[in-house]
């Protein structure tokens, strides 16, 4: 490993980085963890700081994912994942008889607009899901990109802000993202994603679904394997170019939620088929990327798809206000036989979404419909706050007792605590970085295994919204494309004026750590002799046929409609 230098720019005294307290933050890349690798500890002063105001930043639309639709169905599962019985990994019931059925919500999105904002902007699409089972509510809050821009949650106001609209010109700025993308290697994985074709799904029905980051499955044992959710749309995929998304959206701004909504209503259903990869929960030194950077995928030749069940959405809402805009979803939402992971980006989630809720939606937003367990009782000793409903009494509970223990007829502890035997954790309290960064190969993996026209476009859009960045900004991000691979470097390059020669001199970032792999590339940046050769990869997850849309097709309902086929490999 080689690390860049650690010098700070001239004349930043006076700008030095503090929280409200007045107290200089010298690390602001990290949450404290037990060790480089998790989980997160409660003391994160700083991040519960940043975090809970950045919650706290609108009202009363959501900060993230203001636009969205909701609609209905339920997951049939087989009892099996992939050849084996469900019950080798979880004791979840959702997933362990063959044909069992369970009820849901999902929530489609964007993420960065407001609520009124288009849906054919470029944008990571929301995917989350509430399951209501007879265990209580899961959810499973993802989005259709299966890697993020970051790793960790102290990042998230930052990536946000920087994605949002400025400030002081209330306009969302090319040269703002990708000042703060520069900085931030581990994106560009994502940035791969977001900027080709997939940042513009044709509908919510043609595209995919992914949990992002990494959780955990847990047998009756109490033996826990590590996990990645995924859905496939048997629509297929179907994305829009810039050029044809300007299109629709100078007719309406809402495409997406009207082709889901419509295409409920004639009863042609979406389905999406739902699959998990499954891996031994340690560190696994063996890799070359850590399992719990949410900034990888797991590739699928090593750790092969395993398919669960089958979804199908059947219902709309019957008002938009109370079951979209009140619908609260969390990652920290999560049935017995299913169990968090020590992503740290995960942990941080789960603090900050039902955070958001009870500050968004108030106190008591479990006590609304779309958010009540549909299929499990609801007894606790919480009470009060604003707009309570109703107290959660058990049958026969003693009104008198809202505490436990008691003697007295109150609620009293589940009698059997099923085992959970995760790995021992054991680590120095720190803030620092996961060791196992490699930020470039898998967003090279990314782009040899797209579609040519789904490459073309990432290179275009790239090279215009860079064009209307500051020449620092590009140069950097110029560099970064060549550590990626040769041939984005360079088209991307060509589009801004920039060579290899150009960038060569600017060395890694303060603070970077770069594989040996990446080293050896930096000393023939340009030259390092790469091909487009999807073989190598093998199957790559997203990597999968996308329909070309055009604006036609969105505005008259033309889009390919639901199939039984899986996914295809990129032709």
């Amino acid at each position: 490993m080689s690390q860049g230098g650690t010098g700070m720019p001239s004349g930043t005294d006076d700008r030095v980085l503090t929280n409200r307290q007045g107290h200089p933050v010298s690390n602001n890349q990290s949450q404290r963890t037990v060790g480089p690798r998790g989980p997160a500890t409660l003391e994160n002063y700083q991040f519960l700081e940043k975090i809970t105001h950045f919650d706290r930043e609108r009202i009363p639309e959501r900060v993230v994912h203001a636009r969205g639709f909701v609609c209905y169905g339920e997951l049939e599962v087989t009892g099996k994942i992939g050849d084996e019985p469900a019950s080798t990994y979880t004791r979840a019931k959702v997933f362990q008889q063959a044909g069992k059925k369970t009820p849901l919500a999902i929530r489609f999105s964007t993420v960065i607009g407001g609520r009124d904002s288009s849906e054919t902007a470029r944008d990571p699409r929301g995917f989350a899901v509430k399951f209501y089972t007879e265990d209580g509510n899961w959810d499973l809050v993802g989005n259709n990109l299966a890697v993020f821009f970051i790793r960790d949650a102290i990042k998230f106001p930052d990536v946000i802000h920087s994605l949002k609209p400025d400030p002081v010109t209330f306009r969302q700025e090319p040269n703002r993202i990708f000042d703060f993308m520069s900085q931030t290697p581990e994106s560009m994985h994502m940035l791969t994603h977001l900027f080709s074709p997939r940042g513009i799904p044709a509908s919510y029905r043609h595209m995919e679904g992914f949990g992002v980051n990494t959780y955990k499955m847990v047998n009756d044992k109490g033996d826990t394997f590590l996990v990645k959710y995924h859905f496939h749309p048997r629509a297929g995929l179907a994305s829009l170019t810039a050029e044809e998304a300007a299109k629709v959206q100078g007719q309406d701004f809402g495409s997406a939620s009207k082709d889901l909504f419509t295409s409920i209503e004639r009863g042609e259903y979406p389905q999406w088929d739902m699959f998990v990869q499954i891996m031994e929960d340690h560190d696994h030194p063996e890799l070359e990327w850590d399992p719990l950077d949410d900034t990888k995928i797991w590739p699928e030749k090593d750790f092969p798809l395993r398919h669960v069940g089958t979804m199908t959405l059947n219902r709309n809402v019957e008002d938009f206000f109370n079951e979209n805009e009140q619908i609260a979803m969390g990652t920290g939402v999560l049935v017995d036989g299913l169990d968090f992971s020590d992503d740290k980006m995960l942990v941080g989630r789960t603090f900050s979404y039902s955070d958001t809720q009870r500050y968004r939606v108030g106190t008591n937003y479990l006590q609304l419909p779309v958010n009540q367990p549909k299929s499990a009782k609801v007894s606790t000793n919480l009470s009060g706050g604003q707009m309570s409903y109703q107290r959660d009494l058990a049958p026969g509970q003693n009104p008198h007792v809202n505490y436990e223990p008691s003697i007295h007829d109150g609620l009293q502890e589940s009698p059997v605590e099923q085992p959970n035997n995760p790995p021992a954790i054991q680590g120095q309290l720190t803030r620092s970085v996961i060791e196992r960064r490699n930020d470039y190969v898998q967003a090279r993996g990314r782009f040899c295994t797209m579609m040519d026209w789904e490459r073309d476009d990432l290179i275009f859009n790239m090279g215009d919204l860079l064009g209307q960045c500051e020449r620092d900004v590009q140069e950097r991000m110029v560099w970064h494309f060549f550590l990626v691979h040769d041939d984005y470097g360079k088209r991307v390059g060509e589009k801004l004026g920039i060579s290899a020669a150009d960038v060569t001199k600017l060395g890694p970032l303060p603070k970077q750590v770069l594989t040996e792999e990446d080293q050896r590339r930096l000393q023939s940046l340009g030259s390092n002799g790469d091909t487009i050769d999807p073989s190598v990869w093998g199957q790559w997850t997203s990597s999968v046929k996308n329909h070309k849309a055009s604006a036609e097709e969105v505005l008259m309902g033309k889009l390919p409609r639901e199939n039984a086929a899986q996914s295809q490999a990129a032709e």
